[in-house]
């Protein structure tokens, strides 16, 4: 049962009200009654700290356009997070937004860092070092963010065809191939696909615009741009 707020302490004195020492089977139900409300008091305080995280991590995934099932995972993650004891030192708004910047990769379906800082109420630099934290903590399987795993959903902010699509999936691959994406941003490579493809198809886009949507500058699409253009020629003329 909740003590809604009012929680109780018991002293460690073994002493009455009345300051006069307690007998040996007092003693024994005072160390009882002690050890429940210290059981009781952990017990609520790791529910508050769940509440807050699950609303923080569904605030989040709202924000970035998560589906369920990545939300369910994060969720997971942050609740081994807590019975693993990896919060103390940790902020709660902080393991929350690791937890949902690894579910959202392990999904398949990620977001980039700066697009999780934007809706984060915690610093760039402390989720990304909790997030190889928690990751290393409990041996999470995360692999390396896919350029192309980023393509529909830039594709379908932009409005751009199943074409344009496919022109960013085939620019990737070929980069992959000469070796391109290797110390690469995914998210950079991605944009510049998708900026790349929209000329191909005919639907021209802005580079701000791409800029917008991936959330990355217009200097690095416009030079991983040229990068995907050049792998895409030694591929035809090899």
């Amino acid at each position: 049962m909740h003590d809604k707020g009012l929680s109780t302490n018991i002293g460690w004195q073994n002493k009455d009200a009345y300051g006069n020492s307690l007998s040996s089977r007092q003693r024994e139900k005072m160390q009882r009654l002690r050890t429940w409300n210290e059981r009781f008091r952990t017990r609520d305080s790791k529910e508050r700290n769940l509440k807050q995280a699950l609303g923080e991590i569904d605030r989040m995934a709202s924000a970035l356009g998560l589906p369920e099932n990545v939300r369910e995972t994060a969720s997971v993650i942050y609740r081994r997070a807590l019975d693993e004891n990896l919060l103390p030192g940790r902020s709660i708004e902080g393991v929350s937004t690791a937890s949902l910047y690894a579910a959202a990769r392990q999904a398949g379906n990620p977001r980039s860092l700066d697009e999780i800082d934007n809706v984060s109420r915690v610093e760039k630099d402390e989720v990304a070092r909790t997030y190889r934290y928690v990751v290393r903590e409990l041996n999470l399987e995360v692999k390396p963010a896919d350029p192309t795993s980023y393509v529909p959903r830039f594709a379908s902010d932009l409005d751009l065809s199943e074409e344009a699509e496919r022109h960013a999936r085939d620019l990737l691959e070929n980069a992959k191939r000469e070796g391109v994406h290797s110390g690469k941003s995914p998210v950079g490579l991605a944009a510049a696909a998708i900026y790349a493809a929209s000329l191909l198809a005919n639907e021209k886009v802005t580079q701000n615009e791409v800029s917008e949507v991936a959330n990355i500058s217009e200097v690095t699409i416009r030079n991983r741009y040229h990068e995907l253009l050049e792998a895409k020629q030694d591929i035809r003329t090899a």
